[in-house]
């Protein structure tokens, strides 16, 4: 047997859709407001994953911009019918309000890593869809939202017949289930006669868990387990918190696995906070003498260590991590596709090329390239050199969460040291800066400057240990700390007063809000994360 190590997929990585096509196992996950779209990883044994895809085109015209935070794709469900996989998933365009203003699409393709269809929009009764292939016919699974005053945003689960061809409704939907506890992200499999249906309960949060339901009829009437088969929410101790959101899949020896998030927390004085996003990991499942999947090791606790097959062939070796020429994955960019005439490498060999466009704060067009921190313990570098003339230009290195939570230490212009702002850029008279500034939710504020040369490259580093976040820059060829450690832990899902989906990622960027003439070039970078 082979061990998987819990987290399988680290870092940002939530809500794992899981299927089995001959020997491989793929999961897909959300990606929210970050580009590429749907990221799919493989895996010959469960516990060893590579990047091997994602679902481009996803998003019609290849943009979000102007989608909220944690908005964007939410939840993606994979499937596979024998002969193609099948991908269907919501664009969420309204977060935390009444009405979930969204699209639901579906594509197809017959490689995972080759064209997926241009995406066929159907009806859609809220996020969290998935399909079910059974007996050659389609069935379309969906939570209700009920967005009347009255009504209960989380009102059921509903599941219509689609044509395969058109995706047309076929006949009525049908109410499946309807629970006290908040229910979501449905998964249907068919086993021994009964119809399974999987479910995400109880919020995306701590309170987390996966209920299972089942019926002789696919339309039900749907019967509850009278306990849940996934949860920590009862161990706030737990290695593993927010366990939830799972799917069950079949080895080809008959075994059975489950796919569900998770995430790891840091003891903060605010309380538990998860900086690295929710994660993928896999448990195993046996089924009672009663026909009810449980958890292999017993009880509903997720194990931080199981088990897995043996590969059938060799596990794949993961691909080397970029030297920065190339801005594919593991990079990723906020609301669209890394586009030459923002993020270039061709310029300059050796060197990424940033031209600054819009501010931090932005939705719509920010010149950013971003990599997941995967750990708790984290190192990033990267060399820059600019020549920014004015306030209004700055290019540096990012601790990012979103638009309302980052950290930065920008290479920027300030006045002369002791003078207020009086135009003094106009004057040719200042002084080439880097400033470290924290943007939260209720406020932003600059933590300490520092002179730099403007005429050389100048190295700027980050390191990250636990909830700690010390900004450094080189001078005179040792790292010298800039300003104290700050909260990395605020920048996690449980900060804030607004609900947020994601992960944090450190990140390369550049801002110019006057002419998006201002370019700034990156070479050497570095991003080191160590397991604990």
């Amino acid at each position: 047997m082979t061990v998987a190590h819990n987290p399988v997929i680290r870092g940002f990585a939530p809500d794992p859709s899981l299927v089995r096509a001959g020997d491989w196992y793929y999961i897909a996950t959300s990606s929210f407001e970050w580009f590429p779209t749907i990221p799919i990883h493989r895996s010959r044994d469960l516990a060893h994953w590579e990047y091997a895809g994602h679902v481009r085109g996803a998003v019609p015209g290849d943009s979000l911009a102007g989608v909220p935070d944690s908005g964007g794709i939410w939840a993606p469900s994979l499937s596979w019918d024998g002969e193609r996989f099948w991908m269907v998933y919501s664009i969420v365009r309204s977060v935390g309000t009444r009405y979930f203003d969204l699209d639901t699409y579906v594509t197809t393709a017959t490689e995972v890593d080759g064209n997926w269809t241009a995406p066929r929009r159907v009806a859609g009764h809220g996020f969290d869809p998935a399909l079910f292939h059974h007996e050659g016919r389609l069935w379309l699974l969906n939570m209700q939202s009920d967005h009347r005053p009255e009504g209960k945003r989380f009102a059921g689960i509903v599941l219509t017949e689609l044509a395969r061809d058109t995706l047309t409704p076929l006949g009525d939907t049908h109410l499946l289930l309807q629970h006290e506890r908040l229910i979501e992200g449905p998964k249907l499999l068919h086993r021994d006669g009964w119809f399974h249906l999987v479910l995400a309960e109880g919020g995306t949060g701590f309170e987390h868990g996966v209920l299972v339901a089942r019926s002789r009829n696919i339309t039900g009437p749907y019967e509850l387990d009278g306990r849940p088969l996934l949860t920590s929410r009862d161990d706030p101790s737990h290695p593993l918190q927010k366990a939830g959101h799972a799917e069950l899949v079949q080895t080809p020896t008959g075994e059975w696995f489950l796919s569900h998030l998770t995430a790891r927390p840091l003891d903060t004085a605010e309380g538990p906070r998860c900086p690295l996003g929710r994660e993928t990991a896999i448990q195993p499942v046996t089924w009672d003498a009663d026909g009810w999947p449980r958890l292999r090791q017993g009880g509903w606790h997720p194990a931080t260590d199981v088990d897995v097959p043996d590969s059938p062939a060799p596990s794949p070796s993961l691909s080397p991590s970029p030297d920065g020429s190339d801005l594919s994955w593991p990079w990723s960019t906020l609301r669209g596709y890394p586009d030459p005439s923002w993020a270039d490498t061709t310029a300059r060999p050796g060197w990424i090329r940033l031209r600054g466009r819009h501010g931090p704060e932005s939705l719509w067009e920010q010149s950013l390239l971003a990599r997941r921190i995967t750990e708790h313990s984290a190192e990033a570098e990267v060399t820059i050199e600019a020549r920014p003339g004015t306030f209004t230009q700055a290019a540096g290195l990012a601790l990012w969460y979103n638009t309302e939570s980052f950290l930065t230490l920008d290479l920027t212009w300030a006045e002369p040291e002791g003078e207020p702002q009086r135009g003094q850029q106009w004057q040719g008279r200042g002084r080439t800066v880097l400033s470290l500034s924290e943007r939260d939710p209720e406020s932003t504020r600059q933590v300490a400057v520092a002179d730099v040369d403007p005429h050389t490259s100048t190295t700027l580093g980050v390191t990250v240990e636990g909830a700690a976040a010390q900004f450094w820059y080189v001078r005179n060829e040792t790292p010298t700390p800039i300003g104290p450690p700050l909260d990395f832990a605020r920048l996690s899902d449980d900060h804030g007063p607004r609900l947020r989906f994601t992960g944090s990622f450190v990140a390369l960027h550049a801002h110019d809000l006057v002419d998006a003439a201002f370019t700034a070039d990156f070479t050497n970078f570095r991003l080191t994360c160590k397991p604990g």
